[in-house]
């Protein structure tokens, strides 16, 4: 069995690399830190390909695939992503655009080349991280949410597409709240929740991924926020939102 989990050199998708080669996978990381990946290779008691890759970069993505279809990958994991913190208008424009090539387009153009292949061969798993903030508004990240977003709903539909034709491959999103990763130093954002521990959220993900589950929500907290943002008005969970998020400006 084969694994490929962008974003493994730290945080949640590390820990994934982590879990899916203590469950026998061989493992191809991706991310665009060569040092990082090097120490997890060392670690793993798997088989592990080492591929640093800026997945910005629309060319880069498409490369990527080219370089691994050959290798028949069984799992595919889009864990690259980052966020950013700020009023809308002031928030830096080139980092915006980056974050939507990182979040949304090499997640897209991964989950397309790689579904086809999947699909021919009738057999595959792939976990989209996506994240809490993707049922909901979000200001002074809005970007970020609205990126989530398109994750969630992206999975959804090619879950009802794989459904309708009877595919066995299976699509799923994970979506957790605040993590303690790298995350935070990237987003300029302290959050005021206690983070839950990457580990966890990666097995949770894997373990509710190979069950079939197409939206994973980890943990009781997380189930809730996500039923009370279904059936309280949008613009109350926006308000919401902005109080959450304007104290993360006070602790940043």
């Amino acid at each position: 069995m084969k694994a490929l989990v962008t974003g493994a050199s730290s945080g949640i998708g590390r820990d994934i690399a982590r879990y899916l080669s203590s469950l026998g996978y061989d493992i191809i990381a991706v991310a665009r830190g060569g040092e990082a990946l090097s120490k997890l290779k060392e670690e793993l008691p798997t088989k592990v390909e080492v591929i640093s890759v800026d997945l910005s970069d629309e060319k880069a993505c498409k490369g990527l695939y080219e370089t691994v279809k050959h290798k028949k990958v069984d799992l595919l994991v889009n864990n690259a992503g980052f966020g950013d913190f700020g009023e809308f208008t002031n928030t830096d424009l080139d980092k915006e655009l980056n974050m939507i090539d990182v979040n949304i387009k090499a997640v897209h153009i991964l989950t397309k080349l790689f579904l086809q292949d999947m699909v021919k061969r009738d057999k595959g798993y792939i976990l989209n991280v996506a994240s809490i903030a993707g049922f909901m508004p979000g200001p002074l990240m809005a970007t970020y949410y609205s990126t989530k977003a398109y994750i969630v709903r992206l999975t959804q539909a090619l879950y009802t597409e794989l459904k309708k034709k009877k595919s066995k491959v299976k699509i799923s999103a994970l979506c957790p709240g605040p993590v303690n990763t790298n995350f935070n130093k990237v987003a300029n954002v302290k959050f005021n929740l206690k983070g839950q521990s990457s580990e966890f959220v990666a097995k949770y993900g894997i373990d509710e991924m190979l069950k079939g589950k197409t939206i994973i929500l980890p943990g009781g907290k997380i189930k809730i926020a996500r039923f009370l943002a279904k059936i309280s008005p949008e613009k109350l969970v926006a308000r919401i939102c902005m109080k959450m998020q304007e104290k993360k400006k006070n602790k940043y």
